[in-house]
């Protein structure tokens, strides 16, 4: 059999990475489809999964371990009040407790060693209502079903030789899963940032919005930052520039993201995060995210919350994308473990 170019195997490698922390976004989905290979897929099997990929560490979220908490509030610009009732949409501010991350399992992993960033955000609404949002770098993910996501994730399990998955398998896998195209051209030209503060981070599935009269609409969100992006460059020496970065930058003010809502239009797939919609589609901007202040994750606000993207305040709907209802499945049994195993210890079955 004729070896890859360096070049391909690179770039396998590149998507291995990508592909994996960005899994973790839809590590429970398969849960849905029943059996594969005689083995019931649920989503216990799948977290088990990712720490026998990656090791255990007990106490820590199962993907996107290493992170910081981070707290401000929310102005309502009034422009998507008209799509839904939601209150959060109604002129006026509203408190948010959030984490920023880097994907993977690994939370002593360097920040610039992994390419998946992550927001999650609390809004606290009036009447006890919230809103909770998952939010990743990529703007798509690489498969729709659970098959093809446990293919990855086995694809992606680490060689015991050297740690790292096997380039030629995860270049084997994209290239029997065409689905993976926008995700791929994605991860091809994505450059890293210096900052959490200076990159877009993406809702990727779609929901519905539901008006006072009833009426719906679907779309999917993004934060867009203010501050302007900046490459990499020699910031990646530190491996903690991103946690560094953020207190350095929240010292000189608060950070700002605006919330973007783009609606689809009839046609557009509302149950496919394979697949991007037409770049022309209406948005609307909702209003303006106000970070103010970061703190350690150890003892932060943001440590026992669980970012479940099906807590939704009335007016804002699950779209029928089955990776909604699995992510949520997935996200219980990695808080419900995290939480029975206590206040994080040492990594156990990881390479130094």
């Amino acid at each position: 059999m004729s070896k890859a170019p360096p070049k391909e195997i690179d770039l396998a490698a590149r998507l291995a990475l990508i592909g994996l922390a960005v899994g973790g976004l839809a590590a429970g989905f398969a849960y849905a489809a029943g059996w594969i290979g005689g083995e019931r897929l649920t989503p216990q099997r799948i977290i088990d999964t990712f720490e026998a990929n990656a090791g255990k560490f007990p106490g820590y979220r199962k993907n996107h371990a290493k992170g910081i908490c981070i707290a401000g509030h929310f102005e309502s610009s009034g422009e998507a009040a008209g799509l839904s009732r939601a209150s959060v949409f109604a002129p006026g501010t509203v408190p948010v407790i959030g984490r920023l991350a880097i994907g993977g399992s690994n939370p002593h992993a360097p920040d610039a060693g992994v390419p998946v960033r992550s927001m999650a955000l609390l809004f606290q609404l009036p009447g006890g209502e919230q809103w909770r949002t998952a939010m990743n770098t990529p703007p798509v993910l690489p498969v729709a079903t659970p098959e093809a996501f446990y293919e990855q994730v086995l694809a992606g399990r680490p060689d015991p030789a050297t740690g790292k998955p096997d380039p030629a398998k995860m270049q084997a896998f994209f290239a029997a899963h065409p689905e993976s195209a926008a995700f791929r051209q994605w991860a091809q030209g994505a450059k890293p940032s210096n900052s959490f503060a200076n990159i877009a981070y993406n809702g990727i599935n779609a929901f519905r919005l539901v008006d006072a009269a009833g009426n719906a609409r679907y779309v999917r969100w993004s934060v867009l930052p203010e501050a302007p992006f900046e490459p990499l460059g020699d910031a990646g020496t530190d491996p903690d520039f991103l946690s560094h970065d953020l207190q350095q930058r929240l010292a000189q003010g608060p950070l700002r993201w605006r919330l973007v809502l783009t609606l689809a239009e009839p046609g557009d797939p509302t149950d496919d995060a394979t697949r991007q919609w037409p770049a022309e589609r209406r948005q609307v901007n909702a209003g303006t995210l106000v970070v103010e202040s970061a703190e350690a994750q150890a003892n932060g606000a943001c440590r026992d919350i669980n970012y479940d993207p099906l807590v939704l305040p009335d007016g804002i709907q699950a779209s029928g994308d089955p990776i909604l209802a699995a992510r949520s499945a997935a996200y219980a049994v990695s808080y419900n473990r995290r939480t029975r195993e206590g206040a994080p210890q040492p990594e156990t079955g990881v390479r130094p």
